[in-house]
């Protein structure tokens, strides 16, 4: 991971954020006045029971939904009062996603899969493969490049997931529960696979429930009732899955 004294300038600020939910004449308060910086290349894991407000901060930050109130900048980028067009293209190429399912079109094989943010970004054939490929490469899936998602592994298929999510090297990386399909041994290898983007300078947001996978992280950032409540470095983490140094 990168030394604090490495760190860049934020690539996400948060201001006095709130979002409440109505459904009928009930209301949720989901996030209540959260504030929060995260710097460029930093690996924050968010945590939190049910309910905390955590998978709705991943959708704001991932310009998912819409906040009620307070402040949102994204790599220098305000994002208040952004329309519909200018969201997509944030979302398509500032941010890149990793699910807890890995959204893989079944038709189509990995490299395939990998080139749908180039698509979108009206990159050239030429160069949207050769992107992918090198993306397949740096999480080790240059070997099944032609296969298609029912011929891999659910490990492999995260992995694709993470390469299409890289490919157009977005300035934020946004993971909601990436490890909640996979068996404990290829959870590690999917972390192994954040822990080396991060080392290469990548700015990653984790959003788990589980204290093993957040141990990966540089810093960990606790959520409760819609409040953010603890902000720790990881070096005060619970021991992490076997296998990590």
């Amino acid at each position: 991971m990168l030394e604090d004294n490495k760190y860049t300038e934020p690539v996400i600020t948060i201001r006095d954020v709130w979002k409440t939910y109505k459904t009928g004449k009930v209301e949720f308060t989901a996030l209540k006045g959260i504030n929060l910086d995260i710097s460029g290349g930093e690996f924050t894991a968010i945590m939190g029971p049910s309910g905390s407000g955590k998978s709705t901060l991943m959708h704001i930050l991932g310009c998912l939904d819409r906040k009620d109130a307070g402040t949102y900048t994204l790599n220098g980028t305000s994002i208040t009062d952004l329309g519909p067009n200018e969201l997509a293209r944030i979302r398509n190429r500032e941010i890149g996603f990793v699910f807890q399912s890995f959204n893989l079109l079944p038709k189509l094989n990995l490299q395939e899969n990998v080139e749908l943010p180039l698509v979108y970004a009206d990159i050239s054939r030429r160069e949207r493969g050769k992107r992918a490929r090198e993306a397949l490469d740096a999480v080790g899936l240059t070997p099944w490049l032609r296969h298609r998602p029912n011929e891999i592994s659910g490990g492999q298929k995260q992995r694709v997931a993470i390469a299409r999510a890289m490919v157009l090297h977005p300035a934020l990386l946004l993971a909601d529960e990436p490890t909640g399909n996979l068996d404990s041994e290829s959870s590690y290898e999917i972390m192994k696979v954040f822990r080396q983007l991060n080392q290469e300078g990548s700015t990653i947001v984790l959003i788990t429930h589980e204290a093993e996978i957040a141990a990966y992280a540089s810093r960990i950032v606790y959520f409760r009732d819609g409040q953010l409540i603890h902000d720790t470095s990881g070096l005060n983490a619970p021991i992490p899955l076997m296998g990590v140094n």
